[in-house]
């Protein structure tokens, strides 16, 4: 009885029939090995990357510019994160490490007691529902003030002068808020001149003189060749008329 014996498959056909089943396979492969030949994606970006350190920044590839500096600007946005979280955590400890402000707590005495009273008084009554304290509240007010009073002199930058405006008007309104009605005018006439007299020293510097700037133009002597001027001819041919 005869048997049907099978072909064997040649080297061939099992090549054919590994394509067949893994065609992606077998693309990515041919992809790869064009990328990596000479003049390929990827050959190219890694004699990019292998030029790099001699090339120097000014030489290097434009994406290896870029990846660098996303690369540190995500670096330092981290660090930045971390230093900000530091910080106000240092700020918050600071800030509720002083007494509580209480409403009538009329600690201060002389003249300044005229003005800081009634601030103390006007920051204790309006902090209720805040998620910091009045004493917060109150320590970061005359931290502001401290700031800007300095930093106003040192500096005349009109950033800093215009919080010292804002913190002063925002000073005078709450002594005319808290104040007695019987004394609220002399108080908040009082805080004016006070802040008037501070302002001398955090507004150093700044004129409300307009600068109007001359300029003098000092023209040169023209010279135009089109114009030309005869010259004079010599008094050597002149001979004056003799008497016979």
């Amino acid at each position: 009885m005869a048997t049907n014996d099978p072909t064997p498959a040649t080297d061939n056909d099992r090549t054919t029939k590994t394509k067949e089943e893994h065609p992606r396979l077998a693309s990515a492969r041919a992809w790869w090995n064009e990328a990596w030949a000479e003049g390929g994606v990827l050959h190219e970006r890694w004699e990019d990357v292998r030029r790099a350190p001699g090339a120097g920044w000014h030489g290097m590839a434009n994406w290896i510019k870029a990846v660098a500096a996303i690369t540190v600007f995500s670096i330092t946005v981290l660090l930045l994160n971390g230093a900000v979280d530091v910080l106000l955590d240092a700020a918050h400890h600071i800030l509720t490490a002083v007494p509580d402000v209480q409403v009538g707590n009329n600690t201060s005495t002389g003249v300044w007691a005229t003005i800081d009273n009634p601030i103390r008084s006007y920051i204790a009554a309006h902090s209720h529902g805040l998620p910091i304290s009045a004493s917060t509240v109150y320590t970061v007010w005359q931290i502001t003030g401290l700031f800007a009073l300095i930093a106003g002199f040192a500096t005349r930058s009109n950033g800093v002068r215009l919080t010292w405006t804002a913190w002063g008007a925002a000073s005078i309104a709450m002594v005319w808020t808290a104040t007695p009605d019987t004394s609220r005018t002399v108080a908040t006439g009082i805080a004016v001149l006070a802040w008037t007299l501070a302002s001398a020293v955090a507004l150093r510097g700044l004129s409300l003189r307009p600068t109007v700037f001359t300029h003098i133009h000092n023209a040169g002597p023209e010279i135009r060749p089109e114009i030309h001027i005869p010259a004079t001819p010599p008094a050597d041919n002149v001979h004056p008329l003799q008497k016979r």
